[in-house]
């Protein structure tokens, strides 16, 4: 049995994309409603649409018998949440409901155009949205589940997440410098791009870079470095001079 409800609150809207519950499971889409209390038709359509899956799936998932703890997804937001916690201000007036399913719903506006960019459907809009109530039993918890088929965005409305404007973003103190917030570095003149410079390599210890070595220059025939008679020919022990072919010790 699916209805319609009438003019809801939009919150934790995870619509467009899936998202795996906080204590674990398959990821799905999901949708929790922020239903007036002052919406007596929503409500009523709500609980009978709720007492129909208990009778309709008593024997098929109940085997015949509706559990006494048989868990509901609609809770008072004037009070807590099933984990003790207390609801949050803007649940105050309303009863809180999640609708969830494993395909994405139809999303449409008020033209009955689908609507295609997520930030168009946000925690704090108006929705409508089409249910539907099943019961369930799973690893020993049983109850009645909703499921999400459609939602129609009727109304803007407070964004019930902490949004800032641009203004308050990237205005004032966070005005753009040019700097990225880090200090200008003492080498970085107006108009200079920036060169970073290498430090010199560094090498293992005890390990010295490879020098080339230069050959001593070649002078002389035969390859014989200068200084060095050449090869073959005799040097006076007196003067120190080679001795031409006859000459004579001690006679320059």
């Amino acid at each position: 049995m699916a209805i319609t409800t009438g003019k809801v609150r939009a919150s934790y809207v995870n619509i467009f994309q899936q998202r795996v519950p906080e204590n674990g499971g398959e990821a799905k889409y999901s949708l929790t409603l922020l239903i007036p209390k002052t919406d007596v038709a929503t409500l009523n359509a709500i609980y009978a649409g709720k007492e129909s899956a208990k009778r309709e799936c008593t024997q098929k998932v109940f085997n015949g018998a509706v559990p006494p703890m048989c868990r509901i997804p609609l809770h008072d937001g004037d009070g807590f949440r099933p984990s003790g916690e207390a609801f949050g201000e803007e649940c105050r007036g309303h009863m809180v409901m999640t609708a969830s399913a494993k395909l994405q719903p139809s999303i449409v506006g008020l033209d009955m155009q689908a609507i295609l960019n997520p930030a168009d459907v946000y925690s704090g809009c108006y929705v409508r949205a089409n249910i539907n109530f099943f019961a369930y039993s799973t690893n020993g918890n049983k109850g009645i589940g909703c499921g999400l088929n459609a939602v129609q965005k009727i109304g803007d409305g407070e964004p019930l997440t902490a949004r800032v404007s641009a203004e308050e973003a990237f205005g004032g103190i966070n005005a753009y410098t040019g700097t990225d917030g880090a200090p200008v570095p003492p080498y970085a003149q107006p108009g200079q791009a920036y060169v970073p410079q290498q430090a010199p390599p560094a090498y293992a210890q005890g390990v010295q870079p490879y020098m080339p070595q230069q050959a001593p220059p070649v002078y002389g025939q035969q390859g014989q470095p200068y200084g060095y008679p050449p090869q073959g020919q005799q040097t006076d022990p007196i003067t120190g001079r080679p001795l031409l072919n006859g000459g004579v010790m001690g006679i320059g």
